[in-house]
């Protein structure tokens, strides 16, 4: 590898990128060639080669080289890229930024409860959330749609909680984000937080919200209720 990060390409880079998306590369592999993808940039076929290639040294995009082209599909790195780039514009011109995840309660492990009562991160939920958390998380498993949209909150700028350590071990930073939740019969909780630790066991389709309250008992919540979570970017 060259060391190149999705973080360091260009503009052109990203212009390509959204050409590849534009023309169903996120829908699987795409038979491509140069010098068609040349044209729809209006660059030379050399320059669209360099491209693709920068681009497959970054993790955006992955190639299969043929004797008549080559197969390339986006990444999961390169569609977060352009996620960013989409809630950079959404800023620009619809200004509140959010996203909307649908999914059903599930039971936790009881991880929750032990992680948020202790003293290093309780101390930063009062101090930067502006409430003590109710000890215990409640766990979402989304539905296949929302899965896909919960990569949009790689590009809004969370509420971090710094990691920390005591004697016996380290501990990992999480970032939260606002969130209202929404319970199926229209009832809602506004002042949430969709907590992502950056050590978790969870997949994608596990939601972690926290909140003052226990929102089981607040909104009348049990194992397999539906519910949407209504996610924004701090302001």
């Amino acid at each position: 590898m060259s060391g190149i990060t999705a973080s360091s390409v260009g503009h052109a880079e990203l212009a390509t990128l959204k050409e590849l998306a534009l023309s169903g590369d996120l829908d699987g592999d795409q038979k491509v060639s140069c010098s068609a993808l040349a044209e729809r940039l209006d660059a030379s076929t050399q320059t669209a080669s360099r491209r693709l290639q920068r681009l497959e040294e970054s993790d955006l995009v992955e190639r299969e080289i043929v004797s008549d082209g080559q197969w390339v599909t986006v990444t999961d790195a390169g569609e977060r890229a352009l996620q960013r780039e989409y809630a950079d514009y959404r800023r620009i011109f619809e200004r509140d930024a959010s996203v909307e995840l649908d999914g059903s309660i599930t039971s936790g492990m009881g991880e929750g409860r032990h992680y948020i009562s202790l003293p290093g991160y309780m101390r930063q939920f009062e101090d930067r959330l502006g409430y003590e958390p109710f000890l215990g998380t409640l766990n979402i498993e989304l539905d296949e749609d929302s899965v896909r949209e919960r990569g949009h909150l790689s590009s809004f700028e969370p509420v971090t909680i710094d990691g920390w350590e005591d004697d016996e071990r380290t501990y990992g930073p999480a970032y939260c984000y606002p969130a209202t939740v929404e319970a199926d019969d229209g009832a809602t909780f506004e002042d949430a937080h969709v907590i992502t630790p950056e050590r978790t066991h969870h997949g994608d389709d596990q939601l972690e919200v926290i909140a003052p309250v226990k929102l089981r008992d607040e909104l009348g919540l049990d194992d397999g209720s539906s519910l949407t979570i209504h996610v924004t970017e701090q302001r």
